[in-house]
């Protein structure tokens, strides 16, 4: 790498790019004297000289590093692991980080059941609506659609005010556009409702990192984040067989008004309980960026040289995973072998829970075998194959295609590595905007491909009982093979980025931090 050792390069993103700072580049935030670079040849320093307010590196603790005391010196024992970020936490604080991860968890279960319910209902919509597939995917592709124009907003809106006023204001958008949603009487308000809602809940998955990235330490970011994925999920199983028996009792209009009232409460508990970042933690005493510096913070993370790689496999996996699981599962179940509404949700059910053991099982392998990309690929690859099974076995029983969709939906999870290998490339001070720009990919990557699912199904003509034929299914499934197989082939140039890499990294920041440092 140019003669720079990796750990190098590592050290300087956890620093923020900048020679460790944590402060803003043109001041400190409490304004204290700036300080003279180190005795070892300036390695701390820059040209403008460091503040000495407390770099992130001192709060970001290894494994077997401890505070001991406000001057930061280590002490040796270092048996636990640190699990919060910032040093001397009581025991209160770890159990208020989290409460307020377990909050944002429970108000994504509104997103996932608002993004899922079209694959239980959707035959419904298309009778009571008199749409077509093609009007079906368009109105399902305008969730993601309105989700991915609010990620890069709502990256801004992150690293300047926080994540606890910015979900909060942004679930009050899907209260709005999930109220428009229920209530209206025609396809166009449910189209705009239905955007509202994405644009709204754009902010729960990257508000939930954010918040762990500055409540927890960065090896455990992958599980905590398969854990919020896990608990989200749920609304996943809500969307299913829950949703087909309320739609027979009280009609879909009715399930989703108990819905729009949980997600208000939602938006109260975020406003009530979530905290920004853990005490002393450098967010909260900073000098908030200016709109250029913005705009520049959000040009370092496009100019990042790995970003493209990893937005190609980011853009397709969850995008074919999620269009079979959350539109075109059900009606496949229910068009080709004939299963009912219910019996095809309990497929899907199943298939959600398939996704949370998924979920806990594959987000922690990243430190069992240290790599994330290679797990990455594996999953996709896997995902490929069992598509490719649906595509060309021509009228296969039902038992596989009820695997295939379980065997998917527990592969779905790989698409959290992709998540944790993009999230490692940023530095904290960008850390909104990355994971922001990541989202971005996914979710419009989900709204092309549905967009682009109800034309493929579409193009065939209906059967004389209007369902679809199995072809125009297999034919889609065909043409997600290929999507996943040239997004691994550009993924696979990307570099891989070990949780080894970064714990290395972090002590070796941390080493040259707390060296002794004289005042110019």
């Amino acid at each position: 790498m140019d003669g720079q050792s990796f750990e190098e390069a590592q050290r300087r993103r956890f620093e923020g790019g900048h020679g460790g700072c944590v402060c803003n580049r043109r001041r400190c935030p409490d304004g204290s004297s700036r300080v003279a670079a180190t005795a070892s040849g300036g390695r701390n320093g820059n040209a403008r000289g460091d503040c000495d307010a407390p770099p992130l590196s001192i709060a970001l603790r290894s494994t077997n590093q401890r505070a001991a005391g406000p001057a930061g010196r280590e002490s040796g024992n270092g048996k636990r692991k640190r699990f919060l970020m910032s040093p001397g936490m009581s025991r209160g604080i770890r159990r208020q980080a989290v409460i307020i991860v377990a909050t944002l968890a429970t108000a994504y279960v509104a997103s996932h059941f608002f993004r899922a319910a079209n694959v239980t209902i959707g035959l419904d919509l298309m009778r009571d609506l008199g749409i077509g597939p093609e009007a079906l995917g368009a109105l399902t592709g305008a969730f993601f659609f309105g989700f991915s124009a609010m990620q890069i907003p709502c990256g801004f809106l992150f690293d300047r005010y926080g994540p606890r006023r910015t979900v909060t204001g942004m679930l009050a958008v899907a209260v709005i556009g999930a109220t428009l949603f229920t209530l209206a009487p025609a396809w166009p308000q449910l189209l705009a409702g239905r955007a509202l809602m994405g644009a709204g809940f754009g902010v729960m998955l990257i508000g939930s990192m954010v918040v762990i990235s500055r409540w927890f330490p960065p090896d455990r970011f992958a599980t905590l984040a398969g854990i919020v994925l896990s608990v989200g999920l749920l609304g996943n199983l809500l969307a299913t067989t829950p949703l087909a028996w309320g739609t027979e009792m009280i009609g879909w209009r009715g399930v989703f008004g108990l819905m729009v009232a949980f997600t208000a409460l939602a938006a109260l508990g975020v406003w009530v309980i979530v905290r920004d970042a853990p005490p002393g933690h450098p967010f909260l005493a900073r000098a908030p960026e200016t709109a250029a510096e913005m705009i520049q913070g959000l040009g370092e993370v496009m100019k990042n040289p790995q970003l493209k790689f990893i937005i190609a496999l980011n853009f397709c996996n969850y995008a074919c995973t999620f269009t079979v699981q959350g539109l075109w599962g059900g009606p496949f179940l229910r068009e080709v072998h004939g299963l009912t509404r219910v019996e095809s949700g309990n497929v899907l059910l199943v298939a959600v829970i398939a996704y949370q053991i998924g979920m806990l099982t594959i987000s922690p392998l990243d430190r069992v075998f240290d790599t994330r990309k290679r797990i990455a690929i594996a999953g996709t690859l896997l995902i490929a194959a069992i598509l490719a099974t649906l595509a060309f076995w021509a009228e296969a029983p039902l038992w596989v295609a009820v695997g295939a969709i379980v065997g998917i939906g527990f592969l779905s999870a790989s698409s959290t590595m992709v998540m944790t290998h993009g999230r490692a490339i940023f530095p904290d001070r960008l850390i909104g905007r990355g994971i922001a720009t990541m989202n971005t990919s996914v979710m419009l990557g989900v709204a092309c491909m549905q967009t682009l699912s109800g034309v493929i199904v579409g193009a065939f003509d209906p059967l004389p009982d209007g369902a679809r034929s199995e072809e125009a299914y297999r034919t889609l499934f065909g043409f997600m093979v290929v999507v996943l197989l040239l997004a691994v082939t550009v993924y696979g140039r990307s570099r891989d980025i070990r949780p080894s890499d970064e714990l290395r990294a972090r002590q070796a920041a941390l080493t040259q931090q707390v060296r002794p440092q004289r005042v110019a």
